[in-house]
């Protein structure tokens, strides 16, 4: 297979190295860079829709590659790199998208009203962000918190003390979060509501699909726009919404196949 260059953009919430085992999987065959934190610079603020998140994955393509690259990004980061990849096809291969949801259609006019009326803080993930806890006593503290619920609890050991490394630093009270909750609540907050347009005018690279089995988030949002956009570039593998954690070892594997689907397509449009 060929040594590709990817490039990875993380959920929302979970820094970059959160990834690790997954990413390492990855990195035995191609090239793989990753946005570790979007949200948190200044300079690209959280917004409606994420267009400054876009443009921030773009600055950063522009400044760290000198060739087009393949596109991985799992929920927050599957549909900036779809925006992005519509935005630039220049210097985007193609795009896998891990399990993000894909809001359009009338979930999106919803949506739309649901965030005019201010109601995203009960109807959205927002209202959960927002109360999140955010300091621990120790990173041992805060391991013990994650690891007695239910999401983190299905996580190899390992991730999960990935997590612990990456997603933590040290303050007055011990450790908090480096991703803060008060910007994964404005990425909840700011979902983009005008998706729809990437159904009409997809992305003119080749794009896939590889999403959960027991996703509640993507079933929440509902697979006709998604299948539709994907087409026949679309697989569903064990797991849930966050199966690169849950399963690092297989979600590589399928994005591997995925990734030689791309490619192969990728040289049947450049020979068209």
């Amino acid at each position: 297979m060929e040594r590709a260059v990817l490039h990875f953009v993380h959920g929302n919430s979970f820094p970059a190295g959160t990834y690790r085992v997954f990413l390492d999987q990855l990195r035995s065959n191609h090239v793989v860079g990753v946005s570790d934190m979007l949200g948190h610079d200044p300079a690209y603020p959280v917004t409606d829709g994420w267009r400054e998140l876009v443009q921030e994955l773009i600055a950063t393509l522009e400044a760290r590659y000198s060739v087009p690259v393949v596109l991985l990004g799992h929920s927050l980061g599957g549909i900036l790199s779809l925006m992005a990849a519509r935005a630039r096809p220049d210097l985007v291969r193609a795009v896998i998208v891990l399990d993000s949801p894909l809001v359009a259609g009338w979930r999106a006019l919803l949506l739309r009203v649901v965030k005019f009326l201010k109601l995203d803080g009960k109807f959205s993930p927002a209202r959960f962000a927002e109360k999140r806890r955010c300091v621990w006593d120790s990173v041992e503290h805060a391991h013990r918190h994650f690891a007695a619920k239910e999401k983190f609890a299905i996580w190899p050991t390992e991730v999960l003390w990935d997590y612990m490394h990456a997603g933590l630093l040290p303050s007055a009270q011990g450790v908090s979060l480096r991703f803060t909750r008060e910007v994964e609540t404005a990425i909840y907050r700011t979902l983009p509501h005008g998706l729809g347009r990437l159904i009409r005018r997809p992305p003119a690279v080749p794009i896939g699909f590889i999403g959960g089995t027991e996703s509640i988030e993507c079933a929440q949002a509902g697979d006709y726009y998604t299948k539709k956009l994907m087409g026949r570039n679309y697989t569903l593998i064990p797991g849930g919404h966050l199966i690169p954690l849950e399963q690092p070892e297989q979600t590589a594997l399928a994005v591997e196949t995925m990734l030689a689907t791309l490619l192969k397509q990728e040289c049947e449009q450049n020979n068209d």
